[in-house]
């Protein structure tokens, strides 16, 4: 008889096991008898899509980014575009390293591609904001996060940092303390959730949440090489783990004070998206990926002032979570690109999640607005996590409303406008 060929595995190796489940839902030749040469049983395959670029040989890659590149250095310029979720980046060359964000000259680009001008005057300026290592390029290539400006120097419409800058300073004294948990779900080429049977389901929630084992996480290799690119660029990454969700994650960044927070979480998205190209694959933001019985994706906010981390603390992490709850309709709008319409479909009082339209609070309790972790109840002093904006919100506009609320004590749905105020401060001082 013929020899035994064993059918050609998924991923292009002759001979592996391709990594399919049987319609049964046990994994792919759990035993002999299930070989595909033991009887012909049929058999779906988990067919992982990821981009033809994910293909290309990285060995010839990698002769070219080893060449010298003398005294010059290349700086990527990073900004958000005119969705406000996605970002977007360009590479020029200095004669010398950067060795701060002023040595980083303005640069320009067209716009009308990105959603942020028209045509016929498509010109937008690329503000240097904040500088990092680059871990794709190595060092002493740079990655420069920007602010963006239009023609006559105001700024877009999607640049939140401007105001939040503004507002941020005026409560330095304050010392506002951020970290924030980015969930993310990895998707194939194909928009199909990562690891997930082509045409069913994984099993049920329960053994994925902080799981091990190639049964119970997807894509390990994409997390932990963003982890490491996070830490060589300089961004204040602090943990990760896989979330409730087959194929969803989550990092977190912080503590972070003042506008920091934005700036480092806005690159880390950025690092996740680039090494996730390398892999072929999409990490996407959407709140709620999955429709049916799957948890969302947040991005919890976790905050403190220098008086709630003293001693006696308890009562103004109180006092804070009291005006929260007088503007529950203020932040929902803020806390998602499309005033709420995203969490809409996430915050539904299920799946870890409170209703969105009712604020709640309570220690411990996952399901509830604002979450007091038992440790801070039991010390009397830390921080309060904010479970209600989204996965894609953007870290400014959060930042901004939980100080504007809780610092400046405004109340409502309309925010104060301290330019004049601002003004008249500046000109009492140089008088």
């Amino acid at each position: 008889p013929a020899p035994c060929r064993p059918r050609p595995a998924s991923s292009g190796t002759s001979g592996d096991p391709p990594g399919g489940v049987y319609k049964s839902g046990r994994p792919a030749w759990p035993d002999a008898a299930d070989h595909p040469c033991a009887g012909g049983q049929e058999k779906e395959t988990i067919t992982m899509s990821v981009s033809h670029s994910s293909k290309l040989n990285k060995v010839v890659r990698d002769q070219y980014m080893k060449l010298p590149q003398g005294d010059k250095v290349l700086v990527t310029y990073v900004w958000i575009d005119g969705s406000g979720e996605g970002v977007r980046c360009k590479t020029r060359t200095l004669n010398q390293e950067p060795k701060c964000i002023e040595d980083v000259p303005e640069w320009n680009f067209d716009g009308s591609s990105t959603d942020q001008a028209e045509g016929s005057n498509s010109d937008m300026f690329l503000i240097p904001v904040r500088m990092f290592r680059d871990p794709f390029c190595l060092d002493p290539n740079k990655l420069v996060l920007c602010e963006v400006l239009k023609y006559n120097r105001k700024h877009a419409e999607t640049n939140l940092r401007h105001t939040c800058k503004k507002i941020m300073d005026m409560v330095q004294d304050s010392h506002p303390w951020f970290g924030m948990e980015q969930e993310y779900t990895l998707l194939g080429i194909n928009g199909h959730p990562y690891g997930w049977p082509e045409n069913g389901f994984p099993g049920p929630q329960g053994p994925y949440y902080c799981g091990v084992g190639a049964d119970k996480v997807y894509g390990r290799d994409i997390v932990e090489s963003h982890y490491k690119a996070c830490l060589y660029a300089g961004v204040k990454i602090c943990g990760t783990n896989a979330e409730v969700m087959p194929s969803q994650w989550e990092f977190q960044v912080g503590p972070c004070e003042g506008i920091e927070m934005g700036d480092h979480l806005w690159m880390a998205r950025f690092i996740l998206h680039r090494v996730c190209e390398d892999f072929g694959v999409v990490a996407t933001l959407d709140p709620k990926p999955m429709t049916g019985n799957w948890n969302g994706a947040g991005c919890h906010t976790n905050y403190s002032t220098e008086e709630m981390r003293c001693e006696g603390g308890l009562k103004f992490i109180e006092a804070a979570i009291e005006k929260l709850s007088k503007r529950h309709d203020y932040h929902i709008c803020v806390y998602d690109p499309r005033g709420g319409q995203d969490n809409s479909r996430r915050l539904t009082g299920h799946h870890e999640t409170s209703n969105i339209f009712e604020f709640s609070a309570g220690v411990a309790n996952r399901g509830a607005s604002i979450r007091i972790p038992r440790q801070v109840g039991q010390d009397g002093f830390g921080y309060f996590e904010d479970r209600r904006p989204a996965a894609n919100c953007d870290p400014y506009a959060v930042t901004e409303a939980i100080v504007r609320t809780t610092l400046l004590n405004e109340t409502g749905v309309e925010t104060k406008d301290y330019v004049e105020q601002s003004r008249l401060e500046r000109g009492i001082l140089k008088e």
